[in-house]
């Protein structure tokens, strides 16, 4: 074995293209004779000559080459190196493949390389948190998605944040991001506001098989997360909190005095009462409204045990004039069919504190 790699060596420094190329095939073929029987002489001697031929050689063959090599326990690692850091149509099969690759060599192609090599070590699947926090923050969004969509990939607290963040200004990320399993059950949460009518079954199907405990911890994590991204009180604010706490401490909250408030175009007041009712914080309760989100208000009148009528109610008031009569029934429907149970669930992660110091903290 030994002297016919020598010989094999000796006619590595053939000139002619051609005659490489067949070399190439042949020390190949010998490697394959006996894949992992080789001693540390002969695996370097094999590293030796595929390295230095494979370099020398047209991007079709240095292809072919990281196709045989490229899911081989047993190939020589100074070549897998190589070939990973080459360009994609060379790397693509040993990035995506290579049990020999280690995190240092994935986090030198992520840090250097381009959007196609993000992609294809988003797909491996021994994908550390240490390198997709890389991808997600070099990666465009069509890498970011590619990520999202690999169950086994490993991503950070941070890096599912700010794939969040992204997904807000990128509907195309919406159900890579809901159908993630490993997103923080908090997180996923923030999405319903974001996606879909499909999507958002997934989220609550989704939050109906969590355990309470798992809930409180993830409202833990978000509540200061989602106060200070959505922006400052309004200015009347503090006036409208003190009122509700006088008609608190009167009894005198009541659902029909929410519809009240709307009627009067007491926006403010109607949210701080809804926040109170509903157990929700106020900036959740202003997006609904600001929105128009239906679907959200109709978990947030279900949850505070609201009847129907004044549910629909409230859609007549925050809707259109044109849209109202129009869309009432279709949401009436809707409010029938969500129990109590799956929309309190919901809530728990909508859930902040609501006093103003705890907000100007965040």
């Amino acid at each position: 074995m030994t002297s016919k790699l020598e010989d094999l060596i000796a006619l590595a420094y053939e000139p002619s293209s051609q005659r490489r190329r067949e070399l190439l095939r042949e020390v190949t073929d010998l490697f394959f004779v006996a894949p992992g029987g080789h001693n540390a002489a002969e695996m370097e001697l094999f590293d030796g000559v595929l390295s230095k031929l494979a370099g020398e050689l047209e991007t079709e063959v240095r292809a072919e080459l990281a196709g045989r090599f490229g899911d081989s326990p047993h190939a020589p690692a100074g070549l897998i190196r190589s070939l990973a850091d080459d360009e994609a149509k060379v790397a693509g099969p040993v990035l995506a493949q290579s049990p020999l690759l280690s995190e240092a060599d994935l986090l030198h192609v992520v840090r250097t390389r381009g959007q196609e090599h993000l992609r294809i070590v988003s797909t491996r699947s021994d994908v550390t948190t240490a390198v997709s926090d890389v991808i997600v923050a070099r990666g465009d969004d069509t890498t970011l998605e590619t990520l999202l969509r690999n169950q086994d990939a490993a991503l950070s607290r941070r890096a599912h944040e700010v794939a969040v963040d992204r997904a807000v200004k990128n509907p195309e990320l919406h159900e890579a991001m809901v159908q993630r399993q490993s997103v923080p059950i908090d997180l996923l949460n923030e999405m319903y506001f974001m996606v879909e009518a499909k999507l958002r079954e997934q989220i609550m199907a989704r939050n109906a098989n969590v355990d309470p405990s798992v809930l409180e911890a993830a409202l833990v994590s978000s509540r200061k997360r989602l106060a200070a991204r959505d922006g400052a009180l309004p200015a009347d604010f503090a006036a409208a909190e003190a009122h509700i706490r006088a008609l608190q401490a009167k009894g005198a909250i009541t659902p029909s005095a929410l519809a009240a408030f709307l009627r009067q175009g007491e926006k403010t007041r109607f949210l701080v009462a809804l926040a109170e009712l509903g157990d929700i914080d106020f900036h959740t309760g202003r997006r609904i409204v600001e929105r128009r989100d239906l679907d959200a208000l109709a978990v947030v009148c279900k949850a505070a045990d609201f009847d129907r009528a004044l549910f629909l109610t409230f859609t007549v008031l925050i809707l259109e004039p044109g849209q109202a009569m129009r869309k009432a029934e279709q949401y009436g429907e809707l409010y029938t069919k969500l129990s109590k149970e799956t929309a309190v669930r919901t809530i728990r992660f909508w859930r902040m504190r609501r006093q103003t110091g705890d907000i100007a903290a965040a």
